[in-house]
């Protein structure tokens, strides 16, 4: 038996032992419950984000003293925002006097109340998976447990009234009419999601209809119209729009379409609002949604279901997904404390986007905008976009053109690594005279750069179409910053400024690259693969699995269309230049933001396609966005990509991975189609299935 001696040094050793740390993903939660960004985060532990985001994905742990301080930091964060489901008391903000329960306004302690009534649903509401027609297939992710919804984000009604949820799960329903089933989903269904900020708001319960489930529900199998499917709407004389008004529940502005929001003013804090999506109203778009409409309605939760876990419950298109991501990342109002009442009142949150729409500095908005029809501006407008460069034929060497091959490589989700630690402005724009140009303000500046002489066997990295300026030009700051890089002297003559700034984009970044990664990591193409591999996995990933398959897609759709929305334009015939649009009244209507991100993506291409040329001496053939095209002596990038003696890529060049910002093998098919078109004059994304959405930001 050991002695006392003996168990006391045991002891003494354990309590010299470094701290545990939670896993990485609880790292990440209670830093996101605390409203912290990684880039504070690390400034307060005097270390890099890389290194806060290293820690937080498992890449690498801290050491002493960093270790101490930040276990320390974890310990008290999770006293105070503890685990769903844990025995954690909670007490609640009371709500300022007028304000709507979807301001979130509440205390960093204050959950919202519960969707499900604390008894559980007032009847059984599942049975076994099994009933389902077809199995769910390999479950890629579990969502997150929350005693408040336990059935998920969402679920799929078929017309049987069989409702498929995540992980297999098949609920009854007995909704007979629309009004039954919206008071289903709030009161018995267990449906909803956990808000993603603590100043947020919970995702509401979101129900698919198929085709069958529609027309059982009284509602039209089709909608048909000479307007694309996706504008159409209900008349307000039809039946089910007449008996969800009866039953005083309201629908949004935007009406009853293939994107369906019931809703009733909050009493109190409890929200009472239900998202539709129908099917066969072309609800999910074939280009961001590929094949999953013609799914089992149980594979169809399971593909949303994992979206809903990773990104966000769906509320729209993928571009209306991306744009309410960043809402619920960085939300507009926190709960504040009145210093002369001591009541607790909205107030602005800092680091957001706040909850008024802001006007844009002229040369940033659309030729429509009022902004510049009013004031009659003239003096030309920022033309920040992704390349459409095709080199011109007489500057090939004849050993070019005896290469027999040409290589595609598309950077994964280029624009959203573009967002990664962007600095964007926050507040108004203010007006410059000739201003000293400074790299680190975010705005808009008039500058002339025309006299610049680069390699012509490269596109400018100033204009979207690769062509020399011809003058004095609005140009994005990264752009004129890389002027500067490469060693040229920048003089603007004018600017619009911001003096307000921040990393808006940060956690929309650290999300939806995580979704990306992880579920390219579900599929088999993982962080560790040699490029050999990993051009081997991504050749039939998409056959592995066509569920996450489609997932992915709609994460590149979010990525591409969130920005894209940025700076929506008017639709329909009947628009007039102006006049205000929807858009405009959304604080997220922000073209200055989209062109700080399109700009950095674009300065990024250009800098990869100098070093490769000063490492292999090879020119592009084209550019068309986020794909460049190579001439190769083989059919793969591995031909003429840039290595080390030792193996590894040269850094500096474009590198094979499956990181945003990496490169993967890309056919060049689609991409000989757009130089056909932009030889036409045409626009590659508006004519070529799944075209780039940031260049067409009209959805």
């Amino acid at each position: 038996m050991a002695s006392e001696e003996e168990l006391f040094a045991s002891v003494d050793a354990l309590l010299e032992e470094e701290p545990h740390l939670p896993p990485p993903a609880e790292r990440a939660r209670l830093r996101e419950a605390a409203g912290i960004t990684q880039a504070r985060l690390a400034t307060a532990l005097k270390t890099t984000t890389q290194s806060v985001k290293n820690w937080e994905n498992g890449r690498s742990e801290p050491k002493s003293p960093r270790l101490d301080a930040y276990q320390r930091l974890l310990n008290g964060w999770a006293a105070k925002y503890p685990a769903h489901g844990a025995a954690a008391a909670a007490t609640r903000a009371p709500t300022a006097p007028g304000e709507p329960a979807a301001s979130g306004v509440e205390t960093a302690d204050a959950p919202q109340a519960p969707s499900v009534p604390a008894n559980g649903p007032a009847r059984p509401a599942t049975r076994p998976a099994a009933a389902s027609r077809r199995p769910a297939g390999k479950k890629a992710a579990q969502p997150a447990a929350d005693p408040r919804f336990p059935h998920g984000p969402l679920a799929v009604l078929d017309g049987d009234g069989s409702a498929y949820g995540v992980d297999g799960i098949v609920l009854d329903c007995p909704a007979a009419t629309l009004v039954e089933l919206v008071e289903w989903a709030l009161r018995e269904s267990g449906l909803g999601a956990a808000k993603l900020n603590r100043y947020g708001k919970d995702s509401d319960p979101l129900i698919v209809l198929t085709a069958a489930a529609a027309v059982k529900l009284g509602l039209p199998e089709r909608l048909e119209g000479h307007e694309q499917r996706r504008s159409l709407r209900l008349p307000a004389d039809h039946p089910v729009v007449k008996q969800v008004v009866k039953a005083k529940w309201q629908l949004t502005q935007r009406g009853f379409g293939p994107w369906a929001r019931i809703y009733r003013k909050a009493q109190g804090r409890e929200r009472q609002c239900v998202q539709l999506a129908l099917l066969s109203w072309d609800a999910l778009d074939e280009r961001s949604w590929p094949g999953v409409a013609d799914m089992e309605a149980a594979d169809i939760a399971r593909v949303l279901g994992v979206y809903a876990t990773r990104v966000i419950t769906p509320r729209g298109s993928t571009a209306v997904s991306g744009l309410e991501l960043m809402t619920a990342l960085r939300p507009p109002t926190k709960a504040v404390q009145d210093p002369q009442s001591g009541n607790w009142v909205s107030g602005h949150n800092p680091g957001s986007l706040g909850t008024e729409p802001m006007d844009p500095a002229p040369p940033e908005a659309t030729p429509e905008h009022p902004v510049v029809v009013n004031s009659g501006w003239t003096g030309g407008f920022l033309n920040e976009e992704a390349y459409q460069w095709v080199r011109d034929v007489d500057t090939l060497s004849d050993e070019e053109c005896t290469l027999p091959w040409a290589v595609g490589l598309d950077l994964n989700t280029a624009f959203l690594a573009a967002a990664a630690r962007l600095v964007v402005g926050l507040s108004a724009p203010d007006h410059f005279h000739a201003p000293k140009f400074n790299p680190k303000i975010p705005g808009s500046w008039l500058a002339d750069l025309s006299h610049i002489e680069l390699d012509p066997r490269l596109p400018s990295p100033f204009t979207p179409d690769g062509s020399r300026p011809t003058g004095p030009a609005w140009y994005q700051t990264h752009t004129l910053a890389y002027a500067q890089e490469l060693g040229y002297d920048v003089h603007p003559i004018e600017a619009y400024l911001r003096r307000e700034t921040g990393a808006y984009l940060d956690p929309w970044h650290d999300r939806l690259k995580n979704a990306y990664v992880d579920t390219l990591a579900d599929m088999g193409v993982t962080r560790d693969l040699s490029d050999t591999e990993f051009l081997a996995a991504m050749e039939h990933h998409k056959e592995k699995d066509p569920a996450l398959a489609a997932v992915l897609a709609a994460i590149k759709a979010t990525v591409k269309g969130g920005v894209g929305k940025l700076r929506e334009r008017p639709q329909g015939k009947s628009y007039k230049e102006g006049e205000t649009w929807p858009a405009l009244s959304r604080p997220t209507w922000r073209p200055d933001i989209r062109a700080a991100v399109i700009s950095k993506a674009r300065v990024n291409m250009h800098r990869k396609l100098r070093n490769m040329a000063d490492m292999t001496g090879l020119y592009p053939l084209a550019v068309l966005s986020d794909c460049v095209v190579y001439p190769s002596p083989g059919t793969s990038p591995l031909d003429f990509l840039p290595y080390a003696a030792s193996g590894k890529p040269q850094p500096g060049g474009f590198r094979l991975g499956p990181t945003p910002g990496l490169a993967k093998l890309e056919g060049v098919q689609q991409m000989l189609w757009a130089v056909d078109l932009m030889e036409q004059g045409l626009n590659p994304a508006r004519h070529i299935k799944g075209g780039d959405a940031v260049l067409d930001e009209g959805e």
